[in-house]
């Protein structure tokens, strides 16, 4: 079964008398519980496509579909069960990431034990309990990430899109906000995700790369960061 389905979509931009296509005829399906990568370098249209599977945007032409119903840009896809995540969390400053999650629930009309509940839940899943009375700035990159995922996962999507969920975390960091993604999938959650460097898309179902605003199938990125060991110091 299809979960998300773009199909043919192309999305261009004006820059004053230039026109930029950031997508150029992509057709993509995500299926339930799969993690899918798409990598490309910077500017190669990574956020454009997840923003237009997100019905943020618009596609110029094209069409997206969210179990078989095209979404319009513009309406709120959550009720859906669409959760799109920036990989930073971008919060009220002066708020506690708890309230923030509980807030977030409210304004969708879900009463205030429940929200609470579930904000706690999300938070322990995303292992960021530690980060309940932290205000973002107090949040490191990988802090930030799990948080932004677990404000998603108060939602209770059935698909997450996520932008570079690795983007600046700390090397040693890095596995476990991978691992996480895998593990949520392994639940039932479909993740689609993007990547500049080729080491955020190890372990993913499906690796697509994207360029010249074409996606490209199956394969790896042809190129990865090598990171070089300390060498033990030789007696």
């Amino acid at each position: 079964m299809t979960l998300l389905e773009l199909e043919r979509v192309t999305k261009r931009y004006r820059r004053g008398c230039l026109e930029l296509t950031a997508l150029r005829e992509v057709s993509l399906e995500v299926h339930p519980a799969e993690v899918v990568a798409v990598w490309g370098l910077e500017g190669s249209g990574r956020t454009t496509l997840l923003r237009i599977a997100a019905a943020i945007e618009a596609p110029d032409r094209g069409e997206v579909r969210f179990r078989g119903r095209t979404l319009a840009a513009g309406e709120s896809p959550i009720a859906r069960g669409i959760a799109y995540c920036q990989p930073r969390f971008r919060g009220i400053e002066g708020e506690p990431v708890l309230d923030q999650l509980i807030a977030a629930q409210l304004a969708l009309g879900i009463r205030p034990s429940g929200a609470r509940e579930h904000a706690w839940a999300a938070l322990e899943r995303t292992c960021a309990q530690r980060c309940e009375r932290r205000r973002p700035f107090e949040l490191d990159p990988a802090q930030a990430t799990r948080v932004s995922v677990a404000r998603a996962l108060v939602q209770q999507p059935s698909l997450l899109l996520i932008d570079e969920p690795t983007r600046g975390v700390d090397l040693l960091e890095r596995d476990g906000i991978l691992e996480l993604l895998h593990a949520l999938s392994r639940e039932g959650l479909a993740v689609l995700m993007s990547a500049q460097k080729g080491t955020a898309v190890l372990g993913a179902d499906r690796v697509l790369s994207l360029s010249d605003g074409a996606l490209h199938g199956h394969g790896s990125p042809e190129f990865a960061d090598v990171v070089r060991l300390p060498q033990r110091a030789r007696a």
